[in-house]
């Protein structure tokens, strides 16, 4: 919750969320776009409309285009890719569609039409119940002002340019209510140290390129961001996600002594970018990165992870109104694996489900959602859904180092289950000389005390574990994780917990295998060396915490 902390009477303390980590102090100035004025008026000749539209649409792809070229040494070519993408949104056929129909059928004209479009499909991905789709709401802002931009600018309306004020040599702390990809790689870096805004979502493109830029950024301050604050000194903490307004010199002093040791400490940890994840002795520990959606592969690029060890495929189902079709699966799969270059991709099948759902599976009502109808017990149970996911998966399979994984087992039964209907979706792709890659690992996340206390029997039937720490303690200790008021029951270290990951470590290397965690204890630098000498191979975190655990590990024995 967003509040003004004034427990120290010579400044406030603005509290938002962590965007990007970093400090940076400097005057608060504000951003200035440029005024439209009231664009709504009837047109006549809809058909000169909807061709001024596309006029105006076909220089916004150009100059997109020019936009990735200017941001390759800026952002590198994984970021630098998001403004193709605009372009593709441009493209997108139900945009262009309701532009077109809103043009026509009310004789709207253009600026005004891809202004109401706009913000529906913004709504609409902020509506959704995934956060990875909630940040493609900035982007298509974004695009639809760039075209708006020349729709206007095309009848001669004099448009003021984005700006900001400046203090002279000062370094400059960029305050706004969301700022736009396009915008954010344009910020003169000499002057803007830090970005704090009002609003905004910590997976969209702008918070991205704030971490690849090394901005300080703090996000959804609400309105405790008030123009009135134009002028005023201020810090950014963007690794506690405050904001302080006006702080004293001690407060100055101490934080340009913290900002002088994180700088250090993230020249240090460039050293390890590129290499192997390997302990004094030597050994390897695989190092990769958990994300959401294929929005995130620039940030797992960025991040110089290994690998991407959970991927977690119910995104797909949650940012869409119906089943997604195994062909619409099939291309995001192989978008990502194409994109990882054959570093190994684990893709968890759905996981729908407790504090996870979409209308359209019609689930019913639970008292504990947690302990329901979730993951393998709805695939095991409405097995067309699961087939279909399947079969996109080993088709993408081709396409890279592929591996699937099964939540929420309890059960060999449950097992056996899976594995037989991949075994029919591998049948039925041969039947129809659909190539797949017959070699691709399947495993499956322990993550229930059962999994693990039977690991023994399931260790053998799969090519790896992949301990879900989260899960795992809350079924271990009674305690949701879901519900605050219990929330300082829920002890990782446990001794319980503790014997439950080492017991299906030695049942997964006593049955060949490799194991992994998945979990939020993986990015506990504190519990590392624990982990490592159980003898987990693998660790898969948030891409932030890939350079900070393979520097960890390096010191370990």
């Amino acid at each position: 919750m967003v509040h003004i902390d004034t427990s120290t009477e010579r400044y406030p303390k603005l509290h938002g969320t962590p965007a990007s980590r970093g400090i940076a102090l400097g005057k608060l100035t504000f951003l200035k776009r440029r005024q439209k004025p009231d664009i709504r008026h009837t047109v006549e000749d809809t058909a000169a409309e909807i061709q001024r539209f596309e006029d105006a649409r076909a220089r916004a792809i150009t100059q997109l285009g020019n936009l990735y070229e200017a941001s390759l040494d800026k952002l590198g070519e994984q970021n630098a890719v998001l403004f193709q993408i605009h372009q593709l949104m441009l493209d997108d056929p139900d945009y262009v569609s309701q532009i077109h129909e809103f043009i026509t059928t009310e004789k709207m004209n253009a600026e005004y039409a891809v202004d109401v479009v706009a913000k529906r499909f913004s709504e609409m991905f902020k509506a959704m119940d995934n956060d990875y789709m909630q940040g493609r709401a900035a982007d298509v802002i974004d695009v639809s002002r760039r075209v708006t931009d020349i729709l206007l600018s095309s009848h001669g309306t004099p448009l003021k340019s984005t700006s900001y004020t400046t203090y002279g040599d000062e370094p400059l702390i960029l305050a706004t209510d969301d700022l736009a990809p396009s915008e954010t790689v344009s910020l003169d870096k000499e002057k803007v140290t830090g970005i704090v805004t009002s609003h905004g979502s910590t997976r969209s493109h702008t918070v991205i390129f704030a971490r690849t830029m090394g901005l300080p950024a703090v996000i959804s301050l609400g309105d405790a961001l008030s123009p009135d604050l134009e002028g005023h000194t201020a810090i950014v903490d963007g690794g506690a996600g405050i904001l302080i307004i006006d702080p004293d010199e001690s407060t100055i002093r101490a934080y340009r002594e913290r900002k002088r040791t994180e700088d250090a400490l993230r020249a240090r940890l460039e050293q390890f970018r590129g290499k192997e994840t390997r302990t004094l002795s030597g050994r390897r520990v695989r190092l990769y990165a958990n994300i959401g959606s294929a929005y995130d592969l620039d940030v797992v690029k960025s991040s110089d992870a290994e690998g991407i060890g959970l991927f977690r495929s119910e995104y797909i189902y949650l940012s869409s109104d119906d089943f997604p079709t195994e062909e619409t699966q099939f291309k995001i799969y192989k978008e990502v694996l194409e994109s990882m270059e054959g570093r190994q991709v684990v893709i968890r099948t759905l996981d729908i489900g407790a504090d996870k759902t979409a209308p359209y599976f019609t689930l019913k009502p639970e008292e504990n959602p947690a302990m329901g109808m979730r993951a393998v017990r709805i695939c095991i149970t409405r097995p067309e859904i699961f087939k279909t996911q399947l079969r996109a998966l080993f088709r993408a399979s081709v396409y890279g180092n592929l591996a699937i994984m099964f939540p929420m087992i309890t059960s060999v039964d449950e097992l056996k289950a899976c594995l037989a209907m991949c075994e029919e979706v591998r049948r039925s792709l041969d039947n129809e000389g659909i190539p797949y890659n017959e070699g691709l690992e399947i495993g499956i996340m322990i993550e229930t005390p059962a999994a693990a206390l039977i690991s023994d029997e399931l260790a053998p039937l799969v090519d790896f574990f992949s301990i879900g720490t989260n899960d795992l303690t809350q079924f271990t200790l009674a305690v949701d994780r879901q519900n605050a008021e219990v929330g300082r029951f829920l002890n990782p270290y446990h001794h319980a917990v503790r014997r439950l990951i080492e017991m299906t470590v030695k049942n997964a290397h006593n049955a060949g295998i490799w194991v992994g965690i998945c979990g939020e204890l993986a990015a506990d630098e504190g519990f590392t060396h624990e982990l490592i000498e159980m003898g987990v191979d693998e660790l898969s975190v948030a891409p932030s915490s890939v350079l900070i655990l393979r520097a960890r590990i390096s010191t370990l024995g």
